[in-house]
């Protein structure tokens, strides 16, 4: 039989744990809700803190300075109290009433120790986290845990789940769920396309668009050959005319009626036979089908090296307006010959004698360039391509990966080159397939955790030309795909500080990006689900978890944060 003091035992021991797992439970709850508080919230209370604190320290000026003291009775009234019958003094309590042989609570705190020694947090204290950018400490994983795992629940979510969140500044892994999961991206591919695009070809590389002249028998055709850039707009095109009108006046060496090589320049430099020239067109640099898997569209025009305005029907934009034509539009559905065509009116409006409808040809092995239009640098192609989720642009250069690799420039060619890209940058491309540039493929498959390696080289100073990846990112509720988005209770603290790329097919959400936590860490992200029924919902639970990493404070208590 049990005695007593073992039972008793026994129930203190029962007691103290349950106040020691209700105390715990109050901590995560604290924990928790510090984490997902605004950073407004958290400055409330930092400011309430430090005011009780300043409060505290006047109250204590206050009582110092009117002093002496002595067992908590200023010296002066025990003076004037024992003076009146000995009815009180400084010793209330009598000599050795204190209970015998109690230790004090507290011991003593020796403060010249603890701001001398680290540990203690003092004055000369060293930070106790580790590296971090600028001073920041890396985000905690339980803290990301605690902020995305309610949200992960979300029944607007498909069925399909996966996750990956990185630091950008080291790519440790902070929380994850299937990061290695090979799920269609949809536009999210664009990532995978602009870093191997830039990484190719150089982020200052230029597109170019060039006319060249035939020789000999040749010598009346004026070629237009096309090098692959979908954004080569109306009054670009309109220039190149003007500047081969000139130099068919001129001639090569200058000279009228001369072209400079072999002299046989017809009347007035206008060309051969009788004065005449012939427009005829090149689209032999891409290779493979023109249209994409998903046929007509108006998201996509059929896949040349040679358009205009990316083969947009209508009016062309504006030149004055501050952003370029975007978003899905009526097609040509044979871009190269409308854009020959266009040229060529432009030639006779320029005063060359002009013969004939254009014509599709391959240019002569030996010819003379007349001129050229080079593209805005491939840094801007590729910011354009992420703001607008600009699909033309980016079927344009992955092709210009598979030019660059020597590879066809074609849908197959540019996946191939693509991946090969990629494994050499030493991303994770296991799993991964590339059937085109824009993603608007199903066949596509990407990792959450190749889209965040993806972005933490792009963030590494010793990827510097991978910046614009970055920087061409929409900017939550102020950009491009993003423009209007983050605007709900859901993602507004997201708002100006999430950049991230959009993906959308139907049943299938994605949101990769980069986001600056609460504390001032860039963090990288990766958000993929399919399977969903209601796209806006998706979007919107997407949106919540990217502004969630934006709220986070990434500490592991308020004490830290």
């Amino acid at each position: 039989m049990r005695d007593t003091a073992s039972e008793v035992r026994d129930t203190a021991i029962r007691a103290y744990r349950k106040v020691r797992d209700r105390a715990r439970r109050h901590g995560r709850r604290i924990r928790q809700r510090w984490r997902t508080a605004t950073p407004q919230q958290r400055q409330t209370v930092r400011v309430t803190a430090g005011a009780a604190g300043l409060g505290l320290v006047v109250a204590v000026t206050a009582v110092a300075t009117s002093g002496p003291w002595d067992s908590g009775q200023r010296t002066a009234e025990r003076s004037w109290a024992a003076a009146r019958d000995g009815r009180s003094g400084g010793n209330h309590t009598g000599e050795g009433a204190g209970a015998p042989g109690a230790p004090d609570v507290l011991a003593a705190l020796d403060m010249d120790a603890v701001r001398g020694d680290p540990a203690g947090g003092g004055r000369e204290a060293e930070p106790t986290h580790g590296p971090g950018a600028a001073g920041v400490p890396p985000p905690s994983e339980d803290a990301l845990a605690d902020a995305l795992e309610p949200l992960m629940k979300d029944g607007d979510l498909g069925k399909l789940r996966a996750v990956s969140v990185v630091d950008a500044a080291t790519g440790r892994k902070l929380y994850a769920k299937k990061p290695h999961k090979a799920v269609t991206p949809a536009s999210t591919v664009k990532l995978a396309t602009a870093v191997a695009a830039l990484s190719a070809r150089g982020a200052e590389h230029r597109i170019e668009t060039r006319t060249v002249r035939g020789t000999g028998e040749s010598s009346d055709e004026i070629v237009l050959v096309g090098g692959g850039d979908p954004t080569l707009s109306r009054g670009a095109l309109d220039d190149l005319a003007r500047d081969t009108a000139r130099k068919l006046r001129t001639g090569q060496d200058g000279k009228d009626g001369k072209d400079g090589k072999d002299g046989k320049g017809g009347k007035g430099g206008k060309g051969g036979k009788g004065g005449k020239v012939s427009v005829r067109y090149d689209t032999s640099l891409y290779g493979g089908p023109v249209r994409h898997s998903i046929g007509t569209n108006d998201n996509l025009a059929p896949v040349s090296p040679l358009m205009v305005d990316e083969a947009r029907l209508g009016d062309p934009p504006d030149s004055g307006d501050e952003e370029p034509a975007h978003g899905p539009a009526p097609r040509s559905s044979d871009p190269a010959e409308d854009a020959a065509e266009h040229f060529a009116d432009a030639l006779g409006e320029h005063g060359v004698d002009v013969e004939g409808d254009p014509e599709e040809t391959k240019a002569p092995g030996r010819t003379q360039k007349l001129a050229s239009h080079r593209s805005v640098p491939l840094s801007a192609l590729v910011e354009r391509m992420l703001t607008y989720s600009d699909n033309d642009i980016a079927e344009a250069l992955a092709r210009q990966t598979a030019l660059a690799a020597g590879e066809p420039a074609s849908f197959k060619g540019a996946g191939k080159a693509v991946r090969h890209r990629l494994d050499k940058l030493g991303v994770p491309v296991k799993g991964a397939h590339f059937a085109d540039g824009s993603g608007l493929d199903r066949g596509d498959k990407v990792t959450p955790a190749l889209l965040t390696s993806l972005l933490v080289r792009a963030a590494d100073p010793g990827h510097a030309d991978l910046r614009p990846v970055l920087t061409g990112m929409p900017v939550a509720h102020f950009t491009g795909t993003l423009g209007g988005r983050y605007g709900n209770d859901k993602g507004k603290q997201g708002a100006g500080l999430v950049r991230a790329k959009t993906g959308t097919l139907t049943g299938v959400n994605t949101l990769a990006g980069t986001v600056v936590d609460a504390d001032g860490r860039l963090l990288a992200f990766a958000f993929m689900t399919s399977g969903t029924s209601d796209g806006k919902g998706a979007q919107r639970s997407l949106d919540s978890l990217a502004a969630a990493l934006a709220n986070c404070g990434c500490r592991d208590s308020p004490s830290e944060g």
